[in-house]
């Protein structure tokens, strides 16, 4: 099972300012939106909050509309857009959960909830930050 840094997330009240000033005034480029096929969100799941991408070349920066509300739509206890969090990829999704298991860790499995071509775990590392674990799907 291999991890690779992908994605920092921040979240916020205005995605277009964050998405200005990331690629204005720091200089990165803009990912178009089309690029991330979502799931379509529900009243009962998935997220339909605005979002905005990032990049340097390399690691990529999303931007999400800050919604509270996403953990208890979804049936999950650890909510990824509240304050935000930082990305893994992974090439095995399964041993990665088994680890998690093995090691007593609580985590919040949306599977493809939010983005049609990953399947996407959450949890908190031992300070309480989120971190999400991804593998892609298709």
């Amino acid at each position: 099972m291999k991890l690779e840094f992908h994605h920092i997330n921040f979240v916020s009240e205005n995605v277009d300012r964050m998405h200005d000033f990331y690629t204005n005034v720091l200089g990165l480029d803009d990912i178009p939106q089309s690029k991330f096929p979502r799931t379509e969100a529900t009243t009962n799941a998935g997220y339909d909050g605005k979002i905005r991408f990032a990049t340097d070349g390399g690691m990529q920066m999303h931007l999400a509309e800050r919604a509270l509300d996403v953990a208890f739509k979804n049936g999950q206890v650890i909510n990824p857009v509240d304050r935000g969090h930082i990305a893994f990829r992974t090439d095995d999704i399964a041993a990665f959960l088994k680890l998690l298991n093995e090691r007593g860790i609580p985590y919040s499995d949306y599977g493809t909830a939010f983005a049609k071509e990953w399947h996407q775990v959450f949890f908190h590392d031992p300070e309480g930050n989120v971190i999400e674990v991804h593998q892609q799907v298709s």
